[in-house]
C-alpha cells in the first residue's frame, strides 16, 4: 500500500545542467534511474517515488534560496551502512564537495545519528544517513 507515501518531490534549480550534474550521480549510487527529462527539467525515479529537478525562468533568479527561510531545510536519504556513509563522503570529498558539520562528522546529528551532510548547487543540505 501507498498511502502516505511520498510520490514526487519538484525542486525548482537555478542551473539545471549544474544541478542534474551534482545530483545524478548521488541519485544513482542510491539505486535511481533517469527517468524523465526535457529541455527544462529531468527526473529520477526509485521505485514509485521520483525526484524533480525545473529550471526556474530568468525573472526568479533574484531570490536565493536560504535553508534557514520559510521552507525546504533539507532532504534525508537512508544509506545502506555506516560503511555506504564513508564510502560517499569520500566519494563527495573526491568530487570536491565540501563536507558541512567537519568537526561533529560522522555524528552531527547526535550520538547515535550517523550520517554525512552537504549541500547541492543551490545550498540545500543534503544528508546521508545510515540506519540505526
Amino acid at each position: 500500500m501507498s498511502k502516505g507515501l511520498i510520490h514526487h518531490i519538484e525542486l525548482y534549480v537555478s542551473n539545471l545542467k549544474t544541478s542534474t550534474h551534482f545530483w545524478g550521480w548521488f541519485l544513482e549510487e542510491l539505486g535511481y534511474s533517469a527517468f524523465q527529462k526535457w529541455e527544462s527539467g529531468q527526473s529520477w525515479k526509485k521505485g514509485e517515488t521520483y525526484i524533480v529537478f525545473v529550471q526556474a525562468e530568468e525573472r526568479f533568479l533574484d531570490v536565493t534560496y536560504h535553508r534557514c527561510r520559510v521552507g525546504l531545510n533539507h532532504l534525508a536519504f537512508y544509506a545502506d551502512s555506516r560503511q555506504h556513509v564513508d564510502d560517499m563522503t569520500k566519494k563527495l570529498k573526491n568530487k570536491g564537495i565540501a563536507i558541512l558539520y567537519k568537526k561533529q562528522h560522522p555524528f552531527a546529528g547526535g550520538d547515535d545519528h550517523y550520517a554525512v551532510y552537504f549541500e547541492d548547487p543551490d545550498r540545500i543540505k543534503v544528508e546521508l544517513v545510515a540506519p540505526e
